[in-house]
């Protein structure tokens, strides 16, 4: 599972288009070793969106163990979800172009 979602990561073109797109802005042209500047900053920041999603996954996974104990707050998260989406579906009705 967690090849899949690097490979899944990898292959995605949005990411490559990311990093072309906003790293050479931080490279000087005038840099000796661009490539190897690129690949720091690339390094970077992979290491800290994984430091970011490694914290959400730790706060998702403590506050599961209080929700799920609770038929409760599942209960009114369902309804707090369902009427989000008749709003948003409302909204989207009546809208005029």
């Amino acid at each position: 599972m967690i090849t899949s979602g690097i490979f899944i990561n990898i292959l995605n073109p949005k990411l490559s288009i990311f990093f072309f797109a906003f790293l050479p802005q931080f490279v000087s042209t005038t840099e000796p070793h661009a490539l190897s500047k690129m690949l720091e900053l690339s390094t970077v920041f992979m290491l800290l969106t994984f430091i970011v999603f490694v914290g959400y996954g730790i706060f998702a996974a403590s506050i599961r163990s209080h929700v799920v104990s609770r038929p409760i707050v599942l209960t009114w998260m369902r309804r707090t979800f369902a009427g989000a989406f008749v709003a948003l579906g409302a909204k989207l009705a009546l809208t005029e172009r």
